[in-house]
């Protein structure tokens, strides 16, 4: 046998055209600056700030509706500038008692919805319940790629 050399994967940056800056959307009033579906950044494993986590935790705090827009503004805008892509929304486990197991939080309409057991979550935030349920996760991220993903309470975020 002789000496062969693998092929080598070639990593090249994502290519800029008129509507995009780094990957990121420019468009008037776009909600969301995710990357394409199926491109996961670096930064969106790097932990999350215990200011971050708690202030997501405030989100199903009871708080008046306008205290509730500030803080889901403030969210979004720290997503988009430590992480560079903000999610759907979170679910996460509900504190309220019976007969509510788990909640969603969206950010985009700032949306907390409660459910119980038996009551279906809507898509893409199905997918996440289970995690939230199991009561390991602070949160778990819902991103409109399908990508799912858990944070802890130090913040640090689980790899899928």
């Amino acid at each position: 046998m002789g000496n062969t050399e693998r092929p080598r994967r070639v990593v090249r940056p994502a290519q800029q055209g008129p509507n995009t800056q780094q990957g990121l959307s420019t468009r008037p009033g776009a909600a969301s600056a995710n990357p394409a579906p199926g491109v996961v950044r670096r930064e969106l494993y790097t932990p999350r700030s215990r200011k971050l986590t708690d202030a997501v935790g405030r989100l199903d705090a009871g708080l008046d509706e306008q205290a509730c827009r500030s803080l889901a503004e403030w969210v979004r805008d720290h997503y988009t500038t430590a992480y560079a892509s903000v999610p759907l929304g979170f679910v996460a486990r509900c504190h309220l008692g019976p007969p509510y197991v788990d909640h969603q939080l969206n950010l985009f309409h700032v949306i907390v919805r409660h459910f119980s057991p038996a009551e279906p979550m809507p898509e893409p935030f199905s997918a996440a319940r289970m995690l939230a349920r199991s009561g390991g996760y602070a949160y778990v991220e819902v991103y409109d790629d399908g990508l799912i993903l858990p944070v802890l309470d130090d913040g640090t975020v689980v790899r899928p």
